[in-house]
């Protein structure tokens, strides 16, 4: 991972403070509101439906651990009422920027600030506690995800009073789809047999998805810095995965690793390459292409590889809300 100390560079800060100057204002008839990764803009779109536009700037499928800001964004910044942001140290640079280009009206909302404590952070080999930044996956934990919606939900309203009752309706519709995935996971993961409900990824967003839902994660392959892993780490987690007759292991559509091919063929185990975080299944406008879907798709995964019920997802409307954009 980047350190949060890492800075953008100041020729391209130039660059992004210019584009902002050049007479860019902000729509009055509509609230703006920036988001940054595709989950958290999927759940401020859906509470957020026909009464305010909403831009993610972090494209999917990039690394959004290692996302620097383009040139272009500096004017949907600038242009913000509001950025609505995960935190958790997950976009410094992105903050770094905003925080230089933002109209002085504008807040940054931090979802993370809004749903946990920081004595509940969690750090793991991907995000060891020497270096500071937590594991910022929140949103993987459906729970979390509804404290997202009515934090946004919040916001929205005060910044938007005359669209107040819509967007607390909008909430209100969409929890209670989030809390029937909330139930669907936790049949899912019911469903896999008690000794098989253990977790390897290569990239570990899974930090607060696995206590919540009964899993362990037992090892995470890629190392804070996004190098690969050293020898006698691979070594480790074979034995590990030997020991312990775990089934599947399990890697990222946006981190592809040799590494996890290694670790399966000499450990014995199905390795399953199709776990998604921060990017939304299918193609925009596809009724699964939302936060839901990427969830419903996950876990759907994750069950079947450890010997669960893979239809377990069965009934489960991941669509947006109507009139969402």
């Amino acid at each position: 991972m980047l350190s949060p100390t890492t800075l953008v560079t100041r020729s391209v800060i130039a660059a992004l403070l210019a584009l902002a100057g050049q007479g860019v204002t902000a729509a009055a008839a509509e609230l703006h509101v920036v988001t940054t990764v595709a989950p958290l803009t999927n759940i401020v779109a859906n509470v957020a439906g026909q009464y305010a536009r909403v831009t993610g700037i972090v494209p999917e499928g990039m690394n959004s651990h290692t996302f620097e800001p383009v040139p272009s964004d500096a004017k949907l910044l600038h242009d913000a009422d509001v950025i609505i942001v995960n935190g958790l140290h997950l976009e410094t640079l992105t903050v770094k920027l905003a925080n230089k280009v933002k109209r002085p009206s504008t807040p940054i909302v931090y979802l993370g600030r809004h749903t946990i404590r920081k004595d509940e952070w969690r750090f793991d080999f991907s995000f060891p506690k020497a270096e500071g930044n937590p594991n910022p996956h929140l949103w993987m934990d459906v729970a979390f995800a509804m404290r997202y919606a009515e934090t946004a939900r919040d916001t929205l309203a005060r910044l938007d009073p005359a669209h107040r009752d819509a967007y607390y309706a909008n909430t209100t519709a969409y929890l209670a789809r989030l809390s029937k995935l909330d139930a669907a996971v936790f049949d899912c993961i019911r469903s896999i047999p008690a000794g098989h409900r253990k977790l390897v990824t290569y990239h570990d967003s899974f930090a607060y998805f696995a206590p919540r839902y009964g899993m362990k994660v037992i090892a995470a392959v890629q190392p804070s810095d996004f190098s690969e892993p050293r020898p006698r780490d691979v070594a480790a987690i074979i034995t590990q995965l030997k020991r312990e007759r775990v089934p599947a292991i399990f890697g990222s559509v946006v981190f592809p690793s040799k590494v996890l091919k290694q670790i399966s063929r000499e450990s014995g185990t199905r390795y399953v390459n199709q776990l998604a975080d921060d990017e939304l299944p299918g193609k925009p406008g596809e009724p699964r292409h939302t936060y839901m879907g990427m969830m419903a798709r996950d876990v759907r995964l994750i069950t079947a590889a450890l010997g669960g019920d893979g239809q377990c997802m069965g009934g489960i409307d991941v669509a947006n809300l109507p009139g969402t954009r």
